[in-house]
């Protein structure tokens, strides 16, 4: 018999200390435990936002929040996934029309629409060009830097909203005629910022992020205010299931911290 209790004494402690172990251990996970039980989201964001997006989807993932899922396009093109039933829970639109036709679909849920950034209309030109600054101005023209055969790179301005803006201004300041029939439609702005970096057209018209972001192209001018209608960004969530979700995602986009990776890449708050 003593010798037993001799046995349990020296058992005992260790016992214990697993049983500490264990649930230390299991405290420690409990960040990634808790983002395990958020259902994944899916986030449809404008091609422009998507560097911007994928860092913050993964300060997200790091602090335990959560896992997101990310498809980048033209918003044009994600706004009409979304209306064949794509699986979307978010949606960041470059253009406060395509977040319109959403709503008016009745696939926006109710309450969660807000304006989340704003950008600029920027020309570019290859780095290594030797065009110089051009003054967008009333009157002027972009036919000299484009050259003989040169044509103008921008995303589609049937619909995708970089080309929209950009036809905006050109046609208020009067150069929209003279260049209607020299333009490279793109299927979304990085499309079109690609045939500038790769030295395929000339000039081209983006974002002024998506220039900070390339690191091979150069801004020539910026278009100036009241030109074309304020590039205004948009997020909402998609009615369906996951709204709670992500709604908690839409209020991480605001936070300083994902607020100042926005702006890392160019873009402004509201």
């Amino acid at each position: 018999m003593k010798r037993l209790r001799n046995l349990c004494a020296r058992l005992l402690p260790a016992a214990f200390v697993s049983a500490c172990l264990i649930l230390s251990a299991a405290g420690m996970d409990r960040p990634a435990a808790a983002a395990a039980a958020e259902p994944e989201i899916v986030v449809f964001a404008a091609a422009s936002t998507t560097n911007a997006i994928n860092d913050i989807v993964a300060l997200y993932a790091a602090k335990g929040l959560g896992s997101v899922k990310t498809s980048f396009a033209s918003s044009s093109t994600l706004a009409k996934q979304i209306e064949q039933g794509a699986p979307a829970d978010v949606f960041l639109s470059a253009n406060t029309e395509w977040a319109d036709y959403l709503e008016k679909k009745n696939l926006a849920a109710k309450g969660t629409r807000s304006n989340l950034l704003r950008n600029r209309i920027a020309l570019v030109a290859p780095k290594d060009s030797p065009i110089g600054s051009i003054e967008i101005k009333q009157g002027f023209s972009l036919l000299p830097a484009l050259g003989k055969d040169g044509r103008l790179a921008v995303g589609d301005p049937a619909h995708v909203p970089v080309g929209m803006y950009g036809k905006e201004a050109l046609t208020k300041l009067g150069a929209w005629d003279a260049i209607k029939d020299r333009i490279a439609p793109a299927k979304d702005v990085r499309a079109g910022l690609a045939l500038v970096e790769q030295g395929e057209a000339p000039l081209g018209l983006v974002y002024e992020s998506d220039a900070v972001a390339s690191g091979k192209v150069k801004v020539v001018g910026i278009f100036p205010a009241g030109s074309h209608t304020d590039v205004v960004y948009p997020v909402l969530a998609v009615a369906g299931q996951k709204v709670g979700p992500a709604g908690k995602f839409i209020a991480f986009l605001k936070t300083p911290e994902a607020l100042a990776v926005f702006k890392k890449y160019g873009f402004a708050g509201i």
